[in-house]
């Protein structure tokens, strides 16, 4: 009877290069100053976009994990989650797209403007279904730190990098280091594992 870890590298790789992308892209998004279309836009969102789907690995280790103790809270958390990923990943290639297409800032506005203004687009990328991004990380780590499978720090330091990322995109490197901080006890070999299972006589 042994117990398995989520720690295995694609996790591990993911816990780490999740908040190190995301910081990238805060850093290179203040470097960049006027935030309009040219290089440092597309650098610093395709890092962002790495991150996002690091991010997706991320999710589905808490998830696993989570699923043995609590299965029917971890699917909503988890969904919840993956609903909120693929509204951020439709947001950063509309973001990408539009850096990519447009000359100068007033055209980067423009082309903003146009594609925002279809019904539906706001909601859908911006401004609603990308909060289950972090409502779902939020309750994947809740639902780790109740079953004391992670500290209890853990989650809250998860929930000030949102507080403070919602507050202004220029604490993005901060809420970064608050979420390396987060996945940081995941990486110990010991620190999440799954119940053990043990065979039930016949």
């Amino acid at each position: 009877m042994t117990g398995t870890t989520t720690t295995d590298r694609p996790h591990q790789l993911a816990y780490l290069a999740a908040p190190a992308l995301l910081g990238t892209y805060g850093v290179v998004r203040l470097l960049d100053g006027h935030h309009g279309p040219g290089p440092g836009w597309t650098a610093g969102h395709l890092a962002l976009l790495g991150s996002l789907l690091f991010f997706g690995v991320l999710f589905h280790g808490l998830y696993r994990t989570a699923a043995a103790r609590g299965p029917v809270a971890a699917r909503i958390a988890f969904g919840a989650a993956l609903v909120g990923l693929g509204a951020t990943l439709g947001q950063t290639a509309i973001d990408l797209y539009v850096g990519l297409r447009a000359v100068d800032a007033a055209d980067k506005d423009r082309l903003f403007e146009q594609i925002q203004s279809h019904p539906g687009v706001l909601p859908a990328f911006y401004t609603v279904l990308p909060l289950f991004f972090y409502l779902g990380l939020l309750g994947l780590l809740g639902i780790l730190a109740v079953r004391r499978l992670i500290p209890f720090w853990s989650p809250l330091t998860a929930l000030a990098a949102t507080v403070l990322m919602a507050a202004s995109l220029d604490l993005m490197p901060v809420g970064a280091v608050l979420l390396a901080l987060t996945t940081a006890p995941l990486l110990r070999p010991a620190a999440v594992r799954r119940p053990v299972r043990v065979a039930t006589p016949v």
